[in-house]
């Protein structure tokens, strides 16, 4: 795989795991209630955002009725309000929301991708079916040449992410490194610095777990780390 082009093809076709195709499929024939004009993707999801980042978001994977019927990572739900709105107040995005893939968001600086590429019933991806996407992830670090920042939404995005690397970084192991929100670990050997942060989710926020001016803070670092 030479390009992200090529590999946003392979990661729209991938039919590795019928579980999740499944469960896509049905959830974008059935829709939501609210959302019953919508044409679902019902895709797997690429990542998205400038090829010559110096930032990567990673998330856990697409939500049922957010990027998996919009057809864009961390779009079309609260999660990805969030998302949208600090890339933007961090210079990294030209506008502060993103309701479709086709809405102008246009990211600088900065790329956006998950550790899953379909979007997994209750969130909870079994491990077969992270063994079988990782290798998107892993393209995706060789193909983004300039990423010195990752950063990390969830404790699954933080573990996905360890693993693609140790399967890239000549059998290095990073078990002892613990999921805080707030760390920042050099991992040395030329690998980008990890920035960790909890996932926007609505578990998170609406229980004040995550509040706002911690998520911003993560986002100023991060512009403070990639310059």
């Amino acid at each position: 795989m030479s390009t992200l082009s090529e590999l946003r093809g392979e990661i729209i076709s991938c039919e590795r795991c019928p579980r999740l195709r499944t469960y896509c499929r049905e959830v974008a024939l059935k829709k939501r209630r609210q959302f019953q004009g919508w044409d679902y993707w019902g895709k797997p999801l690429p990542g998205f955002g400038d090829p010559k980042a110096r930032l990567l978001v990673i998330g856990l994977a697409p939500a049922a009725h957010g990027g998996l019927r919009t057809g864009r990572m961390f779009c079309g739900d609260s999660s990805g309000d969030w998302l949208s709105r600090v890339l933007f107040e961090t210079g990294f995005a030209n506008q502060p929301t993103s309701t479709s893939a086709d809405d102008g968001l246009k990211l600088s600086g900065a790329y956006v991708t998950a550790v899953v590429r379909c979007a997994p019933p209750d969130n909870r991806p079994n491990r077969m079916e992270l063994e079988r996407c990782l290798p998107y992830l892993r393209m995706e670090l060789k193909l983004l040449e300039e990423v010195s920042v990752v950063l990390v939404l969830g404790r699954i995005a933080f573990e996905g992410y360890l693993e693609a690397i140790d399967y890239t970084v000549h059998g290095r192991t990073h078990s002892k490194l613990k999921f805080v929100h707030g760390a920042l670990y050099d991992l040395g050997g030329g690998t980008p610095k990890v920035l960790v942060s909890y996932h926007p989710s609505r578990q998170n926020t609406q229980t004040g777990r995550l509040k706002w001016e911690q998520w911003a803070e993560i986002f100023r670092r991060a512009r403070s780390l990639v310059g």
